[in-house]
């Protein structure tokens, strides 16, 4: 479909010319009025034509079923589904998500540049429209090891391309607050050229919040509390409620929406693990999920919808209206939405949760693998002379964790993992530069009995993290990271027992998302074998060296307080 208008959807909306696509005896969502309104909808030229009766080329039918736009992701890291965007995409489309913004901040850790140049190459051949933020935290702090830096020179380019929306989440809140230049000069950037900066400032509130906002701040994803949520939104925040995989904010942000504000807040999932895209859906989950819990339906598609295409520009999206882009949902249900026929661009691409369209674009070429672990970095011993320990606490359904000092037991002056207390060992080794680091440090809640699990996506330099009760099984799981060139993997003492390749810098897959969600499925079969009671304990355990978000985190460099934002003594 042309950007540029046509003569022929002008003739297709007077009714001089057949449109290509006519629907009727639908009920239409209408995002502007809120209402469902019975009509005719005409497609010309992957455009809506028009309402009403009029002559078609092909007549579509919906008999009473409900007509709504395509829905919108208003921040994902794709990564996080583990497939390249082409899967994705087609994984997103059959759920009715037509487009998404996508923020590259994984790969960008991993290859800088060019895996910006791989993302945005490879979204080209994604059915779903993929639109992108550019990261603004590689490294996210000073605290890890990442495998690139992106400066203000690097991410410049990149400004102009016609996908590229804006600045992505400027998680470094502190780096703001405290002047940091590169920052500052990425937000200047981004303003110069009226793109848009996505903040991420998750319990920020008063003064600090105030000189967040006064930087160039627009928007927020990690509100977790709804007066947090409140203050931002009367601050002129525009805020995304969240609700991923690992973290669900829907619940306890939802009553904050209101008729008066409602345009003022989007949807977004974040991260989606390929069994909750597969079994539960992407946005239209989303949107299920805020209709059972009073959110009226109509304005729930708005924020899935319109809302997200307003803030971030994307014209003549989010809504069923003439000179809109037909990305349109077919649904017998919206207080239970389940996408049973899905158009892009007026063609249909998918149906009854599957998409049969194929791309015409080429796959683009694979960046070059990261895994550069220095020779003896896998020894996960712990001198201690104390038995008072500092330990990271999960908290369910979060990526949020606690922090709390524990009595850990003690043999010949090395400390363990106690499984009585729910105690693994945790290490992050450093995987880009092979310097040799490797944090070292304690987890609870992760009911492992005894084996070990590791990966190579750890939020967000995406070094090889790895959880377990004994030295061996660590060192089994992650000498498997580093053969595979990157993935996840579930060991006892010297037995892998299962794996999963992720060799697109150690983050995705070029397999089919059914695929990758079988191989994911047998490792956490075998992880549960393991004792293993944490829900999804892959997203678990990745999210445990991300410094940025409270309140005790690892990474390479060693334990970190994110609330003093500096390191701590494992002992106390």
């Amino acid at each position: 479909m042309s950007e540029k208008t046509s003569s022929s959807i002008i003739k297709a909306a007077l009714d001089k010319e057949p449109a290509a696509l006519l629907f009727i005896n639908a009920r239409l969502v209408n995002v502007f009025t809120r209402s469902i309104e019975q009509t005719s909808v005409a497609v010309a030229d992957g455009l809506i034509a028009g309402f009403g009766p009029r002559k078609a080329r092909e007549v579509v039918d919906l008999a009473g079923r409900f007509l709504l736009p395509g829905l919108i992701d208003a921040h994902i890291h794709i990564e996080s589904t583990l497939a390249g965007p082409v899967s994705f995409g087609r994984a997103a489309v059959a759920c009715g998500t037509t487009a998404v913004v996508a923020d590259p901040h994984e790969i960008a850790n991993v290859l800088g540049t060019k895996g910006l140049d791989y993302m945005l190459e490879a979204a080209k051949g994604s059915l779903a429209d993929i639109f992108y933020m550019l990261p603004s935290c590689v490294p996210a702090t000073n605290m890890e090891s990442s495998g690139a830096c992106l400066g203000a020179d690097d991410l410049e380019p990149y400004f102009d391309h016609p996908h590229v929306l804006g600045l992505a989440e400027v998680m470094n809140f502190p780096g703001v607050l405290a002047g940091d230049e590169d920052l500052l000069a990425k937000i200047a950037l981004a303003k110069k050229r009226g793109k848009r900066v996505d903040g991420h400032s998750p319990l920020l509130r008063g003064k600090g919040l105030d000189a967040y906002l006064a930087a160039g701040m627009e928007s927020d994803h990690e509100c977790i509390r709804a007066d947090e949520a409140k203050e931002k939104l009367e601050k002129g925040m525009f805020i995304m409620i969240r609700e991923g995989t690992a973290a669900k904010n829907l619940a306890d942000l939802l009553p904050i929406v209101t008729a008066q504000n409602a345009c003022r807040c989007a949807f977004c999932s974040d991260d989606r693990h390929p069994y909750t895209l597969l079994d539960d859906g992407h946005m239209d989950s989303i949107v299920r999920r805020a209709i059972s819990c009073g959110l009226d339906p109509a304005t729930a598609i708005a924020m899935a919808s319109l809302h997200p295409a307003r803030h971030f520009g994307l014209a003549r999206r989010g809504a069923v209206a003439p000179g809109y882009i037909a990305d349109l949902v077919v649904a017998s249900d919206i207080t239970n939405l389940r996408a049973e026929a899905v158009y892009k661009n007026g063609l249909l691409v998918a149906q009854n949760n599957r998409a049969f369209a194929q791309s015409a674009a080429p796959s683009p070429v694979t960046p070059a693998l990261s895994m550069n672990v220095a020779p003896g970095s896998l020894d996960f011993s712990i001198p201690a002379n104390s038995t008072q320990a500092r330990v990271i606490e999960l908290v369910p359904g979060q990526v949020l964790t606690g922090h709390s000092i524990k009595t850990v037991p003690l043999v010949n002056g090395l400390a363990l993992a106690d499984a009585s207390q729910d105690i693994a060992k945790l290490a992050v080794i450093e995987r880009h530069r092979a310097t040799g680091r490797v944090g070292k440090g304690f987890v609870q809640g992760f009911g492992l009995k005894k084996g070990a699990i590791a990966a190579s996506i750890a939020h967000d330099s995406h070094n090889i993290i790895v959880a377990g009760m004994d030295d061996e099984s660590m060192q089994t799981a992650a000498q498997e990271i580093i053969n595979m060139k990157g993935g996840m993997a579930v060991a006892l003492k010297e037995k892998v027992l299962a794996n999963l390749a992720l060799p697109i810098a150690g983050l995705m897959s070029e397999e089919p998302l059914e695929e990758i969600r079988s191989c994911l499925d047998t490792l956490i079969k075998e992880a549960v074998n393991l004792g293993c009671s944490a829900n999804d304990p892959f997203m678990a355990l990745s999210f445990l060296a991300l410094p940025v978000i409270p309140s005790l985190k690892l990474t390479d460099k060693g334990l970190v307080d994110v609330e003093k934002f500096g390191f701590v003594e494992l002992f106390v």
